[in-house]
């Protein structure tokens, strides 16, 4: 399936231009950025049940605030590495391919990481 695919949701027959199938394309990563990926959302994952634990605990709020600093500086690093990697695949794809509109959809995504 190539990344503009949707995957198997019942919605085979939908045109693709639709917003539903927007939310269903694909894109394949190699098995170690998963992996690096994965690790990176797991300890970020640690990190905030760290923070509801704290929070449980009655903890200092300048503790608990350092703890969500780190949680966000992590989440940021994961949401730049998949950007980088979107740019170097997706965008270069769809221009290659004559879209042009992908470039507007990088520079959104780029606002919205700030």
């Amino acid at each position: 399936m190539d990344k503009n695919t949707e995957t198997n949701t019942g919605m085979e027959n939908c045109d693709q231009t639709c917003p539903a199938c927007a939310r269903h394309k694909n894109t394949p990563r190699s098995k170690e950025t998963v992996h690096k990926l994965q690790s990176r959302l797991n300890r970020i994952i640690g990190q905030l049940n760290g923070t509801k634990n704290m929070l449980d605990d009655n903890r200092y709020c300048g503790d608990i605030l350092m703890q969500l600093s780190a949680a966000q500086s992590a989440l940021k690093s994961v949401a730049e590495i998949i950007l980088k990697e979107h740019m170097k695949t997706c965008v270069v794809e769809e221009i290659e391919k004559g879209n042009t509109d992908v470039i507007d959809e990088a520079v959104d995504l780029i606002d919205r990481l700030k």
